[in-house]
């Protein structure tokens, strides 16, 4: 199976809705994504196999030299073969080209070994206020 990954690639709303819903478990909701990112992202990353979305990724930032990577997401039937950690990689390599310093993440401690393990991320200590 070839993954093919592309920074700032085109999609569907409805299919980044799917994939969300899915990877999260919740009800799929009627986000304008493509909007959203567009709007306030640095950039974004989706991974297809065979036309199909099989993977994202957003990158958020300050407008400076801070990226965050936030709903990293890989379709269920597809989980556990390195497609996530290539989302990832090809995030690093556009904040890197965007001349950003740092990419951030938070994550839920059951997905330590992706990150920092796979990904290559350094644990920080970090805080968080829920609203």
């Amino acid at each position: 199976m070839t993954i093919a990954y592309t920074w700032r690639g085109d999609f569907a709303d409805e299919d980044v809705n799917l994939l969300h819903a899915e990877g999260f478990g919740h009800p799929v909701l009627p986000i304008g994504w493509h909007a959203q990112v567009h709007r306030h992202s640095l950039g974004w990353v989706c991974a297809r196999s065979g036309g199909r979305l099989v993977g994202f990724v957003n990158v958020a930032w300050d407008g400076g030299v801070h990226a965050f990577v936030l709903d990293t997401v890989v379709t269920a039937e597809l989980r556990g073969r390195g497609i996530g950690g290539g989302l990832v990689a090809e995030a690093v390599r556009g904040a890197r080209a965007a001349g950003c310093e740092w990419l951030h993440v938070d994550f839920d401690d059951h997905l330590h070994g992706f990150y920092v393990d796979a990904c290559g991320f350094a644990p920080t200590p970090a805080g968080l206020i829920a609203l």
